[in-house]
């Protein structure tokens, strides 16, 4: 089967998207699949990658105020598809590449959208409610109309879905490297970095854009700081929201690493600290909260998000959207027992793997249908 990923809001500094589409890929060649991703790049080109995965790049313009994000014109999209004679279509871009389910549809080939990110959600931190979710119930109807398959990773994602009464929903969890974040990685040095014996390491681990709500780790840290609680924050990532978030770190013991490329360095990082942060509210699944547990790493995370499904008291707290709440989560989880929590944290990540991901993906391919999953959950 020669299956042609399509993703928008890729590059090399992307997060969990990225993941996902170069995971899946690695997974749909070692099964044998020819797999052609095609993403935006600065310039036109082609190269295999060591997963065996062909990745073409469209030369595309930077998105402004994206943090540097591209967009790929569909029409050039559409010019190189046509010479691919795909048999799936995996599109990761619900919105500037959501009509290539029609594109699939005329030439009989089989679809799947996946839904990355939750579009009420988003639309409604800048409009109110009622019509965030009347805009994202309409443009979530053309999705599902138009492709044969929507994926998404937990229920939470799927909420909106359901509640528009789409059927085509398939439920894809994603996974997660057991050997790269593991708690064997932890290394005093790093830790030596920036805490001492008597100072609580802390990680916030993402990209720096609004909707992930770094402000709020810095304003927990402010929070157990004014307290005269020894905390220390590491910030691991870049984003558009950097500068302001500087800003208001200044005097805190916060610490801005900036985007760290090198997997193993994060995984050093995550296995390292004492608590991760996933303070975004609309997250729809959360690697890094995922790499975090795998890590031995409790997870404090916002109560409206995905991953209030992934974290349980043993393992984490979910938090208020609040600096308070966090604040306040934080020190729920430093009460329990470090051994105890480190190792709930690494057996609730031990579910999730990646070669499940990929095998439930490719029966989406194939057009296996399992039925809807129960997508009706906290709306």
């Amino acid at each position: 089967m020669r299956i042609v990923q399509l993703a928008n809001f890729y590059g090399t500094r992307s997060g969990g998207l990225r993941t996902a589409v170069d995971r899946w890929g690695a997974g749909y060649v070692a099964a044998g699949h020819e797999v052609v991703l095609v993403v935006p790049g600065a310039h036109d080109g082609a190269e295999t990658l060591a997963s065996g995965v062909h990745r073409v790049s469209v030369r595309a313009p930077r998105l402004p105020m994206s943090g540097g994000y591209r967009v790929a014109p569909p029409g050039r999209v559409a010019d190189i598809l046509r010479h691919m004679r795909p048999d799936a279509l995996e599109v990761s871009d619900r919105l500037t590449l959501r009509g290539f389910g029609q594109w699939a549809r005329t030439r009989d080939v089989h679809s799947t959208m996946v839904s990355h990110e939750r579009l009420d959600r988003l639309f409604g931190m800048v409009l109110p409610r009622a019509a965030a979710r009347s805009m994202a119930d309409e443009a979530n109807r053309r999705t599902a109309r138009s492709f044969d398959a929507v994926v998404c990773t937990t229920d939470f994602a799927a909420a909106e879905f359901g509640r528009i009464g789409a059927t085509n929903v398939r439920h894809a969890p994603l996974g997660v490297d057991l050997d790269v974040f593991d708690p064997r990685h932890a290394d005093p040095n790093v830790g030596a970095r920036y805490a001492d014996d008597t100072t609580t390491l802390i990680t916030h681990c993402g990209r720096l854009s609004p909707e992930k709500r770094a402000d709020r780790s810095i304003a927990a840290i402010a929070e157990l700081h004014s307290a005269r609680r020894r905390v220390h924050l590491v910030v691991a990532g870049d984003g558009p929201r950097r500068p302001s978030l500087e800003r208001a770190a200044r005097g805190l013991p916060v610490t801005f690493l900036g985007h760290v490329a090198d997997r193993r360095q994060v995984a050093a990082l995550l296995a390292t600290t004492e608590i991760s942060l996933a303070p975004g509210p609309h997250e729809t699944f959360c690697l890094s909260a995922l790499e975090s547990l795998a890590s031995g790493t409790p997870v404090v995370a916002s109560r409206s998000s995905a991953v209030a499904g992934l974290v349980d008291p043993t393992c984490g707290a979910l938090a208020h959207n609040t600096p308070a709440g966090f604040a306040a989560a934080i020190e729920q989880v430093l009460e329990l027992p470090r051994p105890e929590r480190e190792w709930a944290a690494r057996r609730r990540a031990s579910g999730f793997r990646w070669p499940d991901s990929v095998a439930r993906m490719l029966a989406v391919h194939r057009g296996a249908d399992d039925g809807p999953i129960s997508a009706g959950q906290r709306p």
